[in-house]
């Protein structure tokens, strides 16, 4: 399947988007970029685990023939390839703003810092070309959603933009079956890596099931260019099962979640705050090894990602 010039996408320039020179060459020259987010950095590790995480997913997507583009905003830009040392600075720095759609003109106006949430990162990378992202796990419907309504902006992008997505499934803290239903409700097409279920994030399986499993990154890289052949708005959720060695068994991962949600009910946190408390707490409450799985499946998705990544612009641009 070739597409037809319509759908053929350069490096877009914007005067609030700043690319490394890496990634507008690659943009320029027709190579395959991976999107990669920023909040991993600023605020799901602790340093120096976080810089040396962002490095290796980095080094992972190059070791695949693809480029990676770590997103950010440095002074209210979004930059699109952090270097280096801005990947250290986003380690480091106590004043990051996580930014999703409602935050990325604030932060721009207030000229901040700010780390791409998933959400934020596919806005960002539509906005400039890019059509896939690896991450470890996307949000979803929160457990008690019905009480709490609180459902992550990540399932609504996916179903706004024409990306495709590498995760682990969908954060593990998360109601799965109704994020699977919101997903169904966007008109996202999900599909499973080797697996024919949907992935829990620190275990293989939630044992529900996807619209498709493959074993070859090819037919992924298909299912979006037909997606945007089609004139389909939304995107694909490509679940990608954590490395079999470093799966967490799934009693112990939902005895610490339960015990983590239970306690954040308790201490009243909610909205932004969440997320990385539930997470931080499961660290805790696992002696460490859930963090361990959180980087294995996020380099494990990354891999993936830049195959993937590479297989889409054979197909758009064959020589």
């Amino acid at each position: 399947m070739k597409l037809p010039k319509r759908h053929v996408e350069k490096v877009l320039f914007y005067p609030w988007i700043r690319y490394s020179k890496e990634v507008e060459q690659a943009g320029l020259e027709d190579k395959p970029i991976v999107a990669l987010e920023s909040t991993i950095i600023s605020h799901g590790m602790p340093y120096p685990m976080n810089r040396d995480t962002a490095l290796a997913l980095e080094a992972i997507v190059r070791s695949e023939g693809a480029v990676p583009a770590t997103i950010g905003m440095i002074d209210g830009q979004i930059v699109v390839g952090l270097s280096r040392e801005e990947i250290e600075s986003f380690s480091t720095r106590k004043d990051i703003k996580k930014v999703s759609r409602r935050d990325l003109p604030i932060v721009m106006a207030r000229k901040e810092w700010g780390a791409m949430t998933v959400s934020g990162t596919i806005i960002a990378m539509s906005m400039a070309g890019i059509r896939v992202f690896a991450t470890g796990g996307i949000g979803g419907v929160h457990r008690g959603a019905e009480e709490t309504w609180d459902v992550s902006r990540d399932l609504y992008e996916l179903g706004s933009h024409n990306v495709l997505v590498v995760c682990a499934g969908a954060k593990a803290i998360l109601d799965l079956p109704k994020t699977l239903e919101v997903l169904e409700s966007q008109g996202v097409s999900v599909l499973s890596y080797r697996s024919p279920t949907f992935a829990s994030f620190y275990s293989r399986s939630s044992g529900l099931p996807v619209d498709l499993e493959f074993d070859d990154p090819e037919i992924a890289a298909r299912v979006l260019m037909a997606r945007i052949e089609l004139g389909l708005t939304g995107g694909v959720l490509v679940s990608n099962p954590c490395p079999v060695e470093m799966a967490m068994d799934p009693k112990e991962a939902e005895t610490a979640i339960q015990t983590a949600v239970a306690d954040a009910k308790q201490r009243k946190i909610h909205g932004k705050s969440l997320t990385p408390y539930l997470l931080s707490e499961i660290t805790k409450l696992t002696g460490g090894s859930s963090l361990e799985t959180n980087i294995a499946l996020v380099e494990n998705n990354a891999r993936l990602a830049a195959k993937i990544a590479v297989c889409y612009a054979k197909a758009v641009r064959p020589e």
